[in-house]
């Protein structure tokens, strides 16, 4: 009898207001014990939407998934504050002084959080401050200091404003609050602000319009479900191996970068015609492919020499 072949790919789940990111986490990975599970970038529980779960080996390539762009569309509410800078906290009504901003200021001061900026994370959130989590100490009441950290913020739209809601499109990098946004927001404008829905919509190349829903989740589904690996890096240049190639991988030798067997570093659409990329840096990540760029086999790294040398493998000897 052949062992069982572990799952290997990404889940695009949908997570619903009122649990936590772990909550769907450990519903995965009751279906796919003993495979490894892991998410890629936590959601609050008052959050909706893109959940990525990587599942077996998949879970290798997480922190590719967090660099990943994302999208969101949120629903600030101004005029208030929160001890969590969100709906959900303690929420203090902040008085007006004169009328409400325009959407021209709003704009403006959107515009100026923008780009690579410094962001002060919430009182309440996952950081490390003096080996425990800022939201352990902030539900003890302790006062504390939290460092601004560097993130990136690719544009910030306003989708919608009547006050006091205002309604966001926001593109942004890894490591993004957006109740910090709404805080800074708030801030600027002098009249206070919190976040007050959040969804996000789009992950790294997966849209919340293919998202499942976790209770349609089965185990008799799980393997149509699963995206496969191959999607995760999609961004990056791709070799496509021969069986020679494979032999190689397994026994952890060189490979002979050919270019006339690589995939530039872009998302495809099916059809499309591409040409081969035939320019290499060293130091580059390549992924090693199999089947017409279908199977997601290792990542390489090209050599001085311009040779592929593989990092992380995942073909096992019995593939």
């Amino acid at each position: 009898m052949s062992e069982k072949k572990e799952p290997f790919g990404v889940l695009n789940l949908n997570k619903p207001a009122g649990i936590t990111s772990r909550d769907l986490v450990n519903k995965v990975q009751r279906l796919v014990r003993p495979a490894k599970v892991g998410h890629a970038g936590t959601l609050d529980p008052l959050a909706t939407g893109v959940l990525l779960v990587c599942v077996g080996a998949a879970t290798r390539l997480v922190s590719m998934l967090q660099e990943g762009v994302k999208t969101y569309v949120a629903e600030f509410t101004l005029g208030q504050t929160s001890d969590t800078d969100d709906s959900s906290g303690k929420i203090d009504e902040t008085p007006r002084v004169g009328d409400p901003p325009t959407r021209e200021q709003i704009v403006q001061c959107l515009q100026s959080m923008t780009g690579v900026i410094s962001q002060v994370p919430p009182d309440f959130s996952a950081v490390h401050v003096n080996g425990q989590r800022a939201y352990t100490l902030a539900r003890q009441g302790e006062e504390m200091t939290l460092n601004a950290k560097q993130i990136e913020i690719h544009s910030i739209q306003v989708v919608n404003y009547e006050w006091p809601h205002v309604e966001l499109e926001i593109h942004c990098g890894s490591g993004t609050y957006i109740r910090s946004i709404a805080r800074d927001l708030g801030k600027q404008l002098n009249c206070g602000g919190l976040m007050s829905r959040l969804e996000r919509t789009r992950v790294a190349g997966f849209d919340l319009a293919d998202a499942l829903m976790i209770d349609d989740l089965t185990l008799e589904n799980l393997e149509q479900c699963l995206c496969p690996a191959i999607r995760i890096v999609d961004h990056l240049a791709k070799f496509d191996c021969l069986a020679d190639d494979v032999t190689n991988l397994l026994c952890g030798r060189l490979i002979k970068l050919e270019s006339a067997r690589t995939r530039p570093d872009q998302t495809f659409t099916p059809g499309q015609v591409v040409a081969p990329s035939q320019t290499f840096t060293p130091g580059q990540v390549v992924a090693l492919t199999r089947g017409g760029f279908a199977e997601l086999l290792a990542l390489s790294e090209v050599t001085p020499a311009g040779m592929l040398q593989p990092r992380v493998v995942f073909l096992k000897s019995s593939s």
